[in-house]
């Protein structure tokens, strides 16, 4: 997908939250360890959670915002999920699966960071803000759930 506005850039993170959470839901109905298979269902929960609340952002942020050119997107890195269902998961242990997806959290962060710091227009500098925020209580709720997960 080419990212050319913040509304582009919503839906394309929208869709890498819906492909990542189908992709866990897969590989946690293939996964051998028990643990691992709670922790993947878990996660994917999480991430259709996310696709969700991402995709109010769509229908709810200011129109001037949503077609605002982002124009310094294009020299950030991609995010990259890493891992496809061809190279599953549920090949992956416990903490190397963690270590997956905050990675994947932490580079939408990088990404929102960087965005947030450039916006000039108020109504788009408050949608990054707010799908920074998003990100970033997120990203703290996984690793205390997955550090719950851990111990039991």
């Amino acid at each position: 997908m080419e990212v050319r506005t913040f509304g582009d850039l919503i839906d394309w993170t929208r869709q890498l939250h819906e492909h990542l959470a189908s992709c866990l839901a897969h590989c946690a109905t293939e996964h051998e360890e028990e643990r691992a298979q709670m922790l993947l269902n878990y996660l994917a929960a999480h991430e259709a959670e996310m696709q969700r609340v991402v995709a109010r952002f769509e229908q709810q942020a200011d129109t001037k915002a949503l077609k605002t050119y982002v124009y310094d997107y294009l020299e950030h890195k991609p995010i990259r999920t890493h891992r496809t269902c061809d190279a599953p998961y549920a090949e992956l242990s416990f903490d190397d699966i963690c270590h997956e997806i905050f990675d994947f959290h932490e580079q939408a962060i990088s990404l929102y960071r960087s965005l947030a710091g450039k916006a000039e227009i108020p109504e788009t500098k408050e949608l990054v803000d707010a799908l920074l925020d998003l990100e970033e209580h997120e990203a703290m709720r996984l690793v205390r759930q997955t550090g719950r997960m851990k111990d039991v």
